[in-house]
């Protein structure tokens, strides 16, 4: 699936995963390959990416929202 994570300065991320993990408002979660539609909010932590070569990425958001479709994903960081 892909994903976007955006700022209001940079893209920060831009590029294919298998699995997402979220610092949601109400607790974190993970979205998989066809997941159902979604759109959450998100408190301050790390957001972590798990790419095809099951490489673990990190990116620390200070809160925002997601929102999954049709295995796309696009956070707005702040």
């Amino acid at each position: 699936m892909f994903i976007e994570i955006i700022s209001p300065e940079t893209t920060i991320f831009s590029g294919e995963v298998r699995r997402a993990k979220f610092p949601g408002k109400d607790g974190s979660f993970e979205v998989l390959n066809n997941h159902a539609p979604i759109v959450a909010v998100l408190k301050k932590g790390k957001i972590r990416l798990i790419d095809q070569q099951n490489q673990t990425t990190f990116y620390e958001v200070n809160g925002g929202v997601v929102e999954m479709q049709k295995n796309k994903i696009i956070v707005l960081a702040e």
